[in-house]
């Protein structure tokens, strides 16, 4: 019985620490791009909201459940920005919980005209907990079910500070960002033990094209073609697509993977999704919805992902104009 303990112990470990060893992925992820770099803090026009929800291989038991809330402000007179950010996930049939709040801080440097740098810090608090009565260890299952292993293990529950920061550079046509997360590689362990997470990098950027006509003027359509590179320990990923824009639609397609730089194993190259994005421009907010094609062994399997986005931008009528002549973002919205 001991033994069998030890080892579902051990399986235990396994899983969350497989599970808490990368970051969530967001298909979407310029839909709240203080997720992706603190730097995007205050680049909208005045006041901007923007939710995510993703629904990770539905067709997996225990599968991940993301949730994303950002909102920032531009303050021009001051040339800063700030944030707040929520993230919330759940894993393994919700046994497993990461909850964090961020406050972000971005300040903005002309170089020259409409061409702009912006460093910026962050610094948040994770709350990360386990619900050990919900996942069914190995003892459990040679017993018919019945109370075990999760009865030994200590501790449900830890907070940490957690700290990153960013770079953006940007004209009114390209970006070009990088950003550094979990610095201060803070201890997530659930088992008393010690588990920094290791920080993650990542490089992103992205190039605009708007295309007016004589027949085409109010609602200009545009091209945008971006990429996000990350990296955390010894897991990295790109995603790289583009999208078409032109108001009330926008629709475009994203690749995830290093299929020819890096290989899991020989014969098995770094394939992850193809990403399908449609969604609708109303005024000022907008609405997007992706399902990435899982491409990976997994495909027969995940049930790919869904992903819900919503994003909603507050503006003065003397704040449109103020920003349109002090600078342009061109970043991607998706």
């Amino acid at each position: 019985m001991r033994s069998r303990i030890v080892a579902s112990a051990l399986w235990g470990w396994v899983f969350l620490s497989r599970v808490a060893a990368q970051d969530a992925q967001l298909t979407q992820f310029y839909a709240t791009p203080t997720y992706v770099n603190p730097a995007f803090a205050g680049t909208g026009l005045q006041t901007r909201f923007g939710l995510v929800a993703r629904d990770q291989w539905p067709a997996i038991p225990g599968a991940f459940i993301t949730t994303n809330f950002a909102i920032d402000h531009n303050l021009s007179e001051l040339s800063s920005g700030l944030g707040l950010m929520v993230h919330h996930d759940r894993s393994g049939s919700g046994a497993l919980r990461y909850t964090s709040i961020t406050g972000q801080y971005a300040y903005e440097i002309q170089l020259k005209r409409k061409v702009f740098l912006r460093p910026a810090l962050q610094v948040g608090w994770v709350q990360h907990a386990v619900d050990y009565s919900r996942l069914v260890f190995g003892d459990q299952l040679a017993r018919g079910g019945t109370v075990g292993t999760y009865e030994v293990m200590d501790g449900t529950n830890i907070g940490y500070a957690d700290m990153g920061s960013g770079l953006l550079f940007f004209t009114p046509k390209l970006w070009l960002g990088a950003a550094l997360h979990h610095m201060n590689r803070p201890n997530q362990s659930l088992l008393l033990n010690e588990a920094r997470i290791p920080m993650k990098f990542s490089m992103h950027g992205g190039y605009r094209i708007t295309v007016r006509t004589p027949v085409i003027r109010k609602n200009p359509q545009s091209f945008v073609f971006a990429f996000n590179y990350k990296a955390q320990q010894k897991f990295d990923q790109l995603d790289l697509g583009m999208y078409f824009e032109r108001e009330p639609i926008f629709f475009g397609l994203w690749y995830r993977g290093l299929p020819l730089l890096k290989r899991y194993a020989p014969g098995y190259a770094n394939n992850d999704a193809l990403a399908l994005l449609v969604g609708t421009i109303i005024e000022d907010m907008r609405i997007g919805y992706s399902y990435d094609v899982t491409v990976s062994r997994l495909a027969a399997h995940s049930g790919g992902a869904h992903e819900l986005t919503i994003g909603y931008e507050i503006a003065s009528r003397h704040k449109r104009r103020a920003a349109s002549k002090r600078r342009v973002v061109p970043c991607a919205k998706f």
